[in-house]
């Protein structure tokens, strides 16, 4: 067997016309197979990686099942990210109406300290019981320390300074925006049934009634902005639904206690602080 692989051999070309020597090749049986033996490791695996890329649709019948079960992988986180959004914009959603319509948990009623009965705690809620409540609460308010807040206009950040308001509606501002008096937006006196626009595009937040207020509709924008308009007459989006600036959302009323007449009043929550409405519409 030696002999036989260590046998050298010469293979020699000629040109069949005159015989003429062409090329020659020297070889050995090891060396054929050595090379044969390479070129084999080779084409298998190239063959092996395209059958398991780019031929594997073609050779591999688990190739579409694991397509599907990757699909289905990413699916589900998807799903469960947006699941975790929905329910962190319920709560956000949930705690600001409760703040703006003044809200209680259920079964209890706010009173005078001196008036509390441990054997009323357990009776229904009843929304007419909460006027006691409802001026403790705004005497709390009003007696806070606003003097740390700054409300100028130099807070405004780049983003919030590049929003195109739309005016709500068109009227006259019977009542200017003062924080001295407690008076955190504008109120804009218009013709009777006259459509309410939202300011800048973005998601209603609010629509419900309060006793204050009224019929209240609030709108999140972008740049922390939330534009909340009162004493509507009607509301004509819920919440979740999404607004773009200038289209219709309410209809201009005269609903809830604090109102002198047909009118809509405009406030514009920036970060959490009141601003000026007309510092940025011109009515």
């Amino acid at each position: 067997m030696s002999n036989w692989l260590t046998t050298r051999y010469q293979m020699v070309v000629r040109n069949e016309e005159n015989l003429a020597e062409v090329s020659t090749i020297n070889f050995t049986y090891a060396k054929v197979a050595v090379i044969s033996l390479l070129s084999f490791i080779i084409i298998f695996i190239g063959a092996l990686y395209l059958s398991q890329s780019l031929l594997a649709q073609w050779f591999d019948p688990r190739h579409t099942t694991m397509e599907y079960n990757q699909k289905l992988l990413s699916l589900t986180i998807e799903m469960d990210s947006l699941k975790s959004r929905l329910r962190a914009q319920d709560r956000f959603i949930g705690n600001l109406q409760t703040i703006l319509q003044g809200d209680v948990p259920d079964g209890e009623t706010y009173r005078e300290p001196d008036q509390v009965n441990t054997d009323d705690l357990n009776k229904d809620f009843n929304p007419q019981k909460i006027d006691a409540g409802d001026s403790i609460i705004r005497q709390e308010f009003e007696e806070q320390d606003f003097s740390l807040t700054s409300y100028s206009s130099n807070n405004y950040s780049d983003e919030l300074k590049d929003i195109f308001f739309f005016p709500p509606i068109q009227g006259i501002v019977s009542s200017p925006y003062d924080m001295s008096i407690d008076h955190y937006g504008i109120d804009i006196v218009a013709k009777t049934n006259e459509p309410v626009k939202s300011i800048a595009d973005g998601t209603v937040i609010l629509s419900s009634w309060t006793q204050d207020g009224g019929y209240v509709i609030a709108v999140q924008h972008r740049a922390n902005l939330i534009s909340v308009i009162r004493h509507n007459s009607a509301l004509l989006k819920k919440v979740g639904n999404f607004v773009n600036a200038g289209e219709v959302i309410s209809i201009i009323g005269n609903s809830g206690e604090l109102t002198t007449g047909p009118h809509v009043h405009l406030e514009i929550w920036y970060n959490g602080n009141p601003v000026d409405p007309e510092e940025f519409i011109t009515f």
